[in-house]
This record gives structure tokens, sequence and C-alpha cells, in this order.
């Protein structure tokens, strides 16, 4: 008697992961309006906290202007011109701590708002793409008021003290610039973050970056001489060190992005 051949086990195939549950197209904008109503409570709480610290914000944002100023000899005060120059900047101030203030929530509201549509690897590449964000950004304005704006300040200073001229600073005039310096280095930060986005629709592979070097390094000098406030090479060189680094760091994270998908395609070759 010949002995029975078994058939080989199928391997048991696990469902595929599935989104959060199907929600109508009213359910949407009753979530919608929900997360809204949430954001925009946030951000209102948040400028009434700014408002109640506006003043010491303001008195932190001009110090480098007032330490760039006792260095050289100078007036270390700053000046309005509007009788209202000051009420409207600590308003207008306070508002943007508010913004500030209720970003992490409202983002944490619009989370909740895609995330039931999306899969479980999506929900983690969206955290970690919002963390990162929001860290670069940080590092970028703090890199920018530690390290660039002395610098920026102290040659403007130093530039204008010269004979017979003597700075007599508008509040307002320096304000917008210290605003430009913290929220463009803070936008440079992200570089990292749009090439971790091309990467993973392939307009971007770190042998590319690589083999254009060059020509990156032509791209950041200009930017670096449009961008930074001050003509000196000190300055611009300052401001092309982060962001040369920042492109070597863009250089690892498309690498890791492309040897993710190159396991990935190889993993789902041997399974089919």
């Amino acid at each position: 008697m010949s002995a029975t051949t078994q058939p080989n086990p199928v391997p048991e195939q696990r469902p595929q992961e599935e989104p959060g549950a199907p929600m109508s197209f009213f359910d949407h904008l009753v979530e919608l309006r929900k997360r809204l109503i949430s954001a925009l409570a946030a951000v209102g709480i948040g400028m009434i906290v700014g408002l109640a610290f506006s003043k010491q914000g303001l008195n932190y944002i001009f110090e480098p202007m007032v330490d760039a100023l006792k260095r050289n000899h100078q007036d270390p005060n700053l000046y309005f011109t509007h009788p209202a120059g000051y009420v409207m900047l600590y308003i207008n101030f306070g508002l943007y701590l508010g913004i500030a203030l209720a970003m992490p929530w409202v983002l944490y509201q619009v989370w909740l708002f895609v995330a039931p549509g999306l899969y479980k690897h999506e929900r983690k590449a969206v955290v970690s793409f919002i963390v990162s964000a929001m860290i670069l950004f940080s590092c970028g304005v703090a890199f920018a008021y530690f390290v660039m704006l002395p610098q920026v300040l102290t040659f403007v200073v130093q530039f204008s003290s010269t004979g017979p001229v003597r700075p007599w600073i508008d509040i307002n005039e320096c304000f917008n610039l210290i605003l430009i310096v913290l929220l463009g280095l803070g936008v440079i930060f992200e570089l990292p973050v749009v090439v971790f986005i091309l990467s993973i629709f392939g307009l971007v592979t770190p042998k590319f970056m690589l083999k254009n070097f060059r020509y990156a390094m032509l791209l950041i000098t200009i930017v670096a001489a449009i961008v930074t406030p001050t003509p000196d090479l000190t300055t611009m060189l300052i401001f092309m060190a982060p962001m040369v680094a920042l492109y070597f760091i863009g250089v690892v994270v498309s690498y890791a992005v492309h040897r993710r998908k190159r396991a990935r395609a190889l993993a789902e070759g041997q399974a089919s």
C-alpha cells in the first residue's frame, strides 16, 4: 500500500491592512467642523496667553539688537515713530505667540481628521513627518536667534556707526528684520523634509544629490547671498554652513528612503 501524499499546507494569508471605517460626505463635513472649531478655540486661547506675555516676549526678541548696540557703545534704546506703533506691535506679537502656542494642537486636530482614512504605516509616516518638520523648524529658529542674529546685527550697527552717522532704530523695522531672519532659517532647515518627500516619489536619489553637489553649492551660495541681510562674507559663510550640512543630511535621508524601498520591493518579489 503506497503512502498517501499529503498536500502542501497553504500559507495563511494575512488580511491586508485596512484604513478606518468609511465615512459619508456629511460625516466628513461634521468631523471637519468639529476639528475647525477645536483648532480655532485653541488659537483664541493661545492669543490670550500670548498677549499676556507679549511684552516680555518683545524684550527677549529685541535683546540681540540691544546687545549689539551696547557692544558698539551706542544708544541701546529702540524707538517708535507712530503714536500707536508700540501698541500695535504689542498686539501683533501677542497674536503671533498665540498661533505658535496653539500650533501643536492645531496640527493634532488635522491629524485626527486625516488619520481615519490612512493605513497604519501611513499614519506612522505622517506623525514622523509632522514631528520632524516641527523639530527642524525649531532648530532653524534657534540657530537664527543665537548664532545668526548676533552676527548680522553687530555688523549692521558697526557699519552704520562710522563718522557722524548714528543708529536711531525703529522697533517695527527691527522686529521685521528679526522676524525675516528667524522664519527664513526656520524654513531653510526644512530641507531634509523636502528631500524625504522627493525621495519617496523617486524624484531624488542619493547618487543624484552627490553627483550634483557642485551645482547645489552654487545654488546655496546664490541663496545665501540673496537672503543674508548683510553684505559681509563672514555672515554669508555662517548662513551657508547649516545649508551645506542640511544638504548632506538630506543625502542620508534619501539613502534611507531608497534602501527601505528596495528592501520592500525585494520582499514583495520573494512573496510573489
